[in-house]
């Protein structure tokens, strides 16, 4: 990576969360140094990440642009094990694996890995993951630190290597039934079940978080 692509990307917060527009937060730093794109898409670094960029691109400093959504307090994702179903929909769609369960098992959230990147919320067929703030009204890299941003970039990387490592022979598939009756009171319609013995890749599967969470972002901003 060049140097000034490297910099972006230590400045940056590592959640993985893609409200930048890319997929993750290496993308986005590529992005970035080779002018494909601004300064301001990264709503978790916040006005002062903004600021990080700024010095080391050269760049004016910009408000954050509204369309990758807004600098909001620090969230965790937490699981309602009464509703959760085992399809581990959620686990696929976290970018740190910071989600453990297997199939059919309820799944747990370790909360010292979760970014709060939202990514796990679309993806529930079942509508049991909500966020809790866990930083008051702090916000970027007040709510964040260096610290936890490297530990995030480490389990980012370890998690695609993982991905490549994986047997040719056996594709990383999940099947998710979800019967009848099985979707909490009130759930949105973004949360409806998927069709039984559903198969999904897990590019699909993140794919489909991913622009079910900027849809869901949109309607709350």
């Amino acid at each position: 990576m060049a140097s000034i692509a490297a910099q972006i990307l230590d400045a940056l917060p590592q959640t993985q969360c893609t409200r930048c527009g890319y997929p993750d937060c290496e993308s986005y730093a590529l992005a970035i140094a080779s002018g494909q794109a601004a300064i301001n898409q990264c709503p978790p670094g916040g006005a002062q990440g903004v600021v990080r960029l700024a010095a080391i691109t050269g760049q004016p400093v910009l408000p954050l642009n509204p369309d990758n959504g807004m600098e909001t307090p620090r969230s965790l994702a937490v699981i309602d094990e009464v509703w959760c179903i085992g399809c581990t929909l959620c686990i696929k769609a976290c970018p740190t694996d910071a989600i453990i369960g297997s199939n059919k098992v309820m799944h747990t959230v370790i909360e010292a890995y979760c970014t709060g990147c939202e990514l796990c919320i679309p993806a529930c067929p079942v509508d049991c993951i909500t966020l809790e703030i866990t930083s008051g009204n702090a916000s970027g890299w007040d709510a964040w630190s260096p610290r936890q941003a490297a530990l995030a970039r480490a389990r980012h990387a370890a998690s695609r290597s993982r991905q490549r490592l994986q047997p040719v022979a056996e594709p990383n598939k999940v099947v998710a039934t979800v019967k009848p009756g099985t979707v909490p009171p009130g759930a949105s319609p973004a949360a409806a079940p998927l069709p039984p013995s559903t198969s999904l890749s897990r590019q699909d599967v993140i794919a489909a978080a991913q622009t079910r969470a900027r849809a869901l972002r949109q309607k709350r901003n």
